[in-house]
């Protein structure tokens, strides 16, 4: 079966500004985010990538946008199941503010019973994913063989949940893993079990220095912004 490279958008306004934002329009890549963007073609230029397929959100349509203009032969998808999670009533609003809620310590310790007022479960998020990346494999192999690498550009928590899906993990320990903004994941499946061969792989190390404040023991609900 195909090998999928999972590429989270790259550093969005958003980010940039502390806000959760969802499905809200308008949410472009900051500067830095399409500095990653451009540089996204030359760290994926040994792949043979055959087929693309994105969120419909600005951020990740402006992230795969540098690699389709490297490459025009390459077909490029919009999927609306690998879209951001719905927060509903929390989009858009400041990640500092949302702290505060007695929501945020279900998302944190339980997320498979975390639902978003006017929105979706964390545990619909996970299933409309994961069910996409399946039938894309079984396309993508049927139409390039199994061998075949290709690529979604995605978000934060979705791709949290699809390593967990990958690994066996339940939901609820998703929180633990971290993917940064235009961060590269593979997964490699085959008939018996997948195998993840990279996790939020940005070529960059500066994000594991010691920072003047130490790290929150929460998991930055929509990924966070990465590296400063």
């Amino acid at each position: 079966m195909p090998t999928l490279i999972l590429v989270r958008h790259g550093r969005s306004t958003a980010n940039t500004e502390g806000l959760l934002a969802g499905w809200t329009p308008g949410v472009a890549l900051d500067e830095r985010g399409a500095t990653q963007a451009a540089a996204l073609p030359g760290r994926l230029a040994e792949l043979p990538l055959s087929e693309v397929v994105a969120s419909p959100l600005q951020r990740c349509q402006e992230t795969i946008r540098p690699l389709l203009e490297a490459r025009p032969g390459l077909t490029a998808h919009t999927d609306e199941r690998i879209g951001e999670c719905h927060y509903g009533d929390w989009s858009g609003r400041k990640l500092a503010e949302l702290s505060g809620e007695p929501l945020m310590e279900v998302v944190q310790a339980h997320p498979s019973a975390a639902a978003f007022p006017g929105g979706e479960s964390m545990r619909a998020m996970q299933t409309r994913a994961a069910e996409a990346v399946r039938e894309w494999n079984a396309r993508v192999e049927r139409d390039h063989g199994a061998d075949a690498v290709y690529l979604m550009c995605s978000h934060g928590d979705v791709i949290k949940s699809l390593v967990a899906d990958a690994l066996g993990l339940h939901l609820d320990l998703f929180q633990r893993i971290s993917v940064e903004p235009c961060s590269i994941t593979a997964i490699r499946y085959t008939r018996l079990r997948p195998f993840l061969v990279r996790l939020g792989d940005t070529g960059d190390f500066a994000s594991l220095a010691p920072h003047e404040e130490p790290p929150a023991g929460d998991a930055p609900v929509g990924g966070g912004a990465g590296a400063p």
